[in-house]
């Protein structure tokens, strides 16, 4: 699985930030500049160590990249495979949030090596959830507040999302408080084929 992961993390920095600071980055991680070879396996502190090297090249925090990345992964065009199976949650952003348990069960079956944390979704009052993100995927916490982000504005919904807690494993805990859920025109999609 952290082959995905740390192919995800190249593929946004070379996108969003360009194959120079890519190339940066790979150099600092002890990697290649040529990247990720799908079928092969990749020590698990290297994620670490190329985020690591990302913070410094950049000069921005991990949780903040890792916040972008999750943004990344819904709203840049070379991502759309992503978008797409995120928005099979649900005609509205309440019916996404309201599939978020399903999402690994669901990524399982467009990638089965992709293991996601479970997911649990409390629904405490009529604008308001509570995401629960379980151990075992570090970094899931911002990923998560920046994939939330980005699909809320891909509905067109005003949302404030916080982070209740976020642990060294990769549990967290986060608020989504829906303000609007028509706020803006969302971005189209078409659930069925044309």
């Amino acid at each position: 699985m952290n082959v995905l992961i740390n192919r995800a993390i190249q593929c946004f920095l070379r996108d969003v930030w360009g194959m120079g600071v890519w190339c940066d980055v790979a150099r600092a991680a002890g990697l290649s500049p040529r990247g990720f070879e799908p079928l092969l396996d990749y020590p698990a502190d290297l994620t670490h160590h190329l985020l690591a090297a990302a913070s410094v090249r950049l000069n921005r925090g991990r949780d903040d990249l890792l916040e972008d990345l999750g943004t990344y992964l819904v709203s840049h065009p070379s991502r759309a495979a992503v978008r797409r199976l995120l928005r099979f949650g649900g005609i509205s952003f309440h019916d996404f949030l309201q599939s978020l348990e399903d999402l690994p069960a669901r990524a399982r079956l467009a990638l089965p090596e992709l293991a996601l944390p479970d997911l649990r979704l409390e629904h405490p009052a009529a604008d308001l959830f509570r995401l629960s993100i379980a151990p075992g995927f570090i970094g899931a916490g911002p990923v998560a507040l920046g994939l939330l982000r980005a699909m809320a504005d891909d509905y067109g919904a005003l949302v404030l999302l916080e982070p209740e807690g976020m642990d060294t494993d990769g549990a967290a805990v986060l608020t989504i408080r829906l303000l609007d859920a028509t706020h803006g025109e969302g971005r189209a999609f078409v659930l069925g084929a044309l």
